[in-house]
C-alpha cells in the first residue's frame, strides 16, 4: 500500500506535488480548527495527513538534491 503510494508520488511533477501539499495542509487546517471544542470523528486523520505531507516534501527534496 505504501509502496504504491510512493510510486504514484514519483510519477507526479513538482507542480502537482506542491498543489497536493497545499491541499493536504488545507485539509489539516480544517481538521484542527473546524473541530475545536468538538470531538473529532476520525482521530487518525491528522496523523495520516501529516505523514502524507512529509512524504510529498521528502520526494520534492530528493528530486531537488538529485539535480545538483
Amino acid at each position: 500500500n505504501l509502496n504504491i503510494y510512493m510510486k504514484e508520488l514519483k510519477n507526479k511533477n513538482p507542480q502537482e506535488l506542491n498543489k497536493m501539499i497545499a491541499e493536504k495542509r488545507e485539509t489539516l487546517r480544517h481538521f484542527r480548527f473546524g473541530t475545536a471544542g468538538a470531538k473529532a470523528k476520525n482521530v487518525k486523520l491528522s496523523r495520516t495527513t501529516r505523514k502524507e505531507i512529509a512524504r510529498m516534501m521528502t520526494e520534492l527534496s530528493i528530486r531537488k538534491h538529485a539535480t545538483k
